[in-house]
């Protein structure tokens, strides 16, 4: 497919659907033939960053090491789309301009939302002190001022719901083909809302 390639970084605290609505993204992608990598920030911790713990310079490097594989891969044709929770905005403006060609979507859910969630079981570790630095409990999530896109998964909206909205600003912004909304939506709806929110 032509064009140009770019990163779409997905930030939000944890459990807020990074991962489900990451993956929908890139298999949509995919249908269009579109050369694309899923970088998901737990894989990444453990095959790239073990050295790393939460101390926020140790969370400033982990970005600063993923930006750095998406911008060789952005600059090579290839699209990355990034899971991670990346909750410092100072490092994630710092990887967005270094890659140029990026697209931030955030992931919004309130906290309360979350922490009833709750998949992992990390937001009643955190409570109870068992976990340190975790973000939104005990250390802080600064959320993206301007970001390209926002998607709620507070229950407002469908995983495939935000996916969609996320592939129009690709659409707008001219890293995809305009095409009728239809089909997008319609693969989507295939899916059933494919996965719960999760990372």
């Amino acid at each position: 497919m032509n064009g140009k390639s770019c990163t779409v970084w997905f930030t939000g605290m944890s459990g807020a659907g990074k991962s489900t609505c990451s993956r929908l993204v890139v298999q949509y992608l995919k249908t269009l033939g579109v050369n694309v990598e899923l970088l998901d920030g737990d894989e990444i911790r453990t095959n790239l960053c073990q050295d790393l713990g939460f101390s926020r310079e140790d969370r400033d490097t982990n970005i600063r090491r993923i930006g750095y594989v998406c911008e060789l891969l952005t600059r090579n044709g290839a699209f990355v789309c990034v899971a991670a929770i990346s909750p410092y905005r100072e490092v994630r403006e710092e990887v967005r301009k270094k890659i140029g060609d990026f697209i931030m979507v955030h992931c919004d859910a309130p906290l309360e939302v979350l922490e009833k969630r709750d998949v992992k079981g990390l937001y009643k570790l955190a409570r109870a002190g068992k976990i340190k630095n975790f973000t939104g409990i005990s250390d802080p999530y600064e959320p993206p001022p301007n970001p390209d896109v926002v998607v709620h998964s507070d229950g407002t909206e469908s995983p495939g719901q935000s996916a969609a909205k996320v592939i129009r600003v690709l659409e707008e912004k001219g890293y995809l083909p305009k095409i009728s909304m239809e089909p997008v939506s319609s693969f989507f709806a295939s899916l059933n809302g494919a996965g719960k929110d999760s990372e």
